[in-house]
């Protein structure tokens, strides 16, 4: 059980302390990721940015990613029988609102290069693993040195799908329940990131590098 996500992030990041005065980008799922991804940036006196990359939900489930979109690529790992027409619907609108986060996190900032940089992928905790694994294959097209995913908790089932995933070399997880049923019933405190706490926290990062 984790007090709330500075907890969180403290544990992780004294599990990467090895990577500390590194050559490492930690790249934050936004919006819950950025308290515990500022707080591993800050330890391992690191670049912080975001993975601004957004999930296609199943057109029956949104909550299940059967891809995700990057405002270069489209990655499709559970669409073998989805309408194409969905998935150019999906893509389309999904890269609008990308847009327009981009705007709000980046303003007038170039992105992170993740070429030949040990990249530490952070959330808040996972359930089925697909948005962080899309996520991954994002980030392998930029040729990173390596990727590491760092997570507080997630389900035992979901940890062999990520170690199996060409894109990741090491997933660090603090808990890993059989009894897993949201991210949040192993917080305390597990209160929402509004767009606005998450961008002050990437400028703060930002100005502190």
């Amino acid at each position: 059980m984790f007090k709330d996500r500075i907890d969180a992030g403290l544990q992780l990041a004294a599990k990467l302390k090895d990577h500390k005065d590194k050559d490492v980008v930690v790249l934050a799922i936004p919006r819950g990721g950025l308290p515990l991804g500022s707080i591993v940036a800050k330890s391992l006196h690191a670049p912080l940015d975001v993975a601004l990359s957004k999930k296609i939900g199943h057109p029956y489930n949104k909550e299940y990613a059967i891809g995700a979109v990057s405002m270069e690529h489209v990655i499709l790992s559970d669409a073998a029988e989805i309408e194409k027409g969905y998935i150019a619907k999906e893509t389309a609108k999904i890269r609008a609102k990308l847009k327009i986060r981009h705007q709000q996190y980046y303003k007038d900032r170039e992105p992170e290069s993740l070429e030949n940089k040990v990249v530490v992928i952070v959330d808040d905790g996972i359930a089925t693993g697909n948005t962080i694994l899309v996520t991954a294959e994002l980030v392998h097209a930029q040729k990173p040195k390596k990727t590491i995913v760092a997570i507080p908790v997630a389900p035992r089932s979901t940890i062999p799908r990520l170690e199996a995933s060409p894109y990741i070399d090491q997933v660090i997880c603090l808990l890993a329940p059989h009894n897993f049923h949201a991210v949040g019933q192993f917080y305390q405190n597990f209160q929402q990131v509004s767009d606005a706490e998450a961008i002050s926290i990437l400028e703060e990062s930002i100005h502190q590098t």
